[in-house]
């Protein structure tokens, strides 16, 4: 069926939908259901900056919603794009191009009407993944793709590594410089940790997790437990885990964490987390004692 009636084109517009948009999180745990980032639902008035059209209905109120959010995000997008190209010829102008690293990136990823949502947080691909194109014509060659696991905290490092400065031992990451100007053997991640500590924080609600994530699979550990954070909720909840085939399940839509066919690949991934942690200094969750407890939330 046609998400957007021809009787409604002009309200909707021509954005197309994603196919996940009426997503009702049936395969999924707990932390979707609750999470508020609905963009039918919780999308409010101030990110909207307009008033709807009057006599929609449920599902064209969505789709409504939906264009607005899509059109005024992508004009904030365009202005950043003809900016970057600015500076971008200025540095040609100066005759420093080829001398010169440019990356373009995000700190994170977003939804996009991706699982019906807007926002970010989530482990789930749409708003873990994020842009990243390198520019450095002296060494890196012109349309080269690289498909190697890469994290945001290793861009420090590849700007430390190009100009030939320390890197301090306690930063994390690491250089793709090896990676991308053609070093045979280059040092490649076969995984990367992840960590979100802003627990039903009250305008999302999105628990708090961790996980980790290689070229295939992606493991996440609910443990919904805002430890006293700022900005973090109280209340905790019993923990969950869920396990992703990206391969055969490429929008995350069926845990397959209590699948037997999986059982090999979720312990071998539950040891490789733990030794991820342990590199980066963090540790498996333990839920506090009612006496800790009290002692962290007194500290805030």
């Amino acid at each position: 069926m046609d998400p957007c009636p021809s009787a409604y084109e002009p309200v909707y517009g021509p954005i197309p939908v994603p196919e996940t948009f009426w997503d009702d999180y049936s395969g999924r745990g707990t932390p979707a259901h609750k999470a508020t980032m609905r963009v039918a639902d919780d999308l409010a008035d101030v990110d909207l900056k307009q008033d709807p059209p009057e006599g929609l209905d449920y599902d064209q109120m969505a789709l409504w919603k939906y264009q607005r959010y899509l059109q005024d995000y992508l004009r904030t997008i365009a202005a950043v794009d003809e900016n970057v190209g600015r500076a971008c010829d200025r540095v040609v102008e100066r005759g420093e191009h080829g001398n010169t690293i440019t990356i373009y990136g995000s700190d994170q990823g977003f939804f996009l009407g991706e699982h019906g949502w807007f926002d970010k947080r989530f482990m789930y691909e749409e708003s873990l993944r994020m842009p990243l194109v390198m520019s450095w014509s002296d060494r890196v060659p012109k349309g080269q793709v690289v498909c190697n696991l890469v994290s945001n905290v290793d861009i420090a490092q590849t700007l430390l590594d190009a100009a030939g400065a320390p890197v301090p031992e306690r930063m994390q990451g690491m250089s793709l410089l090896p990676q991308i100007t053609g070093v045979p053997d280059a040092e490649v991640r076969d995984a990367f940790y992840y960590r979100y500590w802003e627990h039903d924080d009250r305008m999302h609600h999105v628990w708090a997790h961790y996980g980790l994530v290689t070229d295939r699979y992606k493991l996440i550990y609910y443990y919904a437990d805002g430890l006293g954070l700022a900005n973090a909720g109280d209340v905790t909840y019993p923990p969950e885990w869920e396990l992703f085939d990206t391969k055969e399940d490429p929008h995350e839509l069926t845990s397959v964490y209590n699948n037997p066919r999986y059982l090999t690949v979720r312990e071998q991934l539950k040891a490789r987390m733990l030794e991820l942690q342990r590199e980066l200094g963090d540790k498996p969750y333990e839920r506090p004692t009612p006496a800790e407890r009290a002692r962290i939330i007194g500290k805030r």
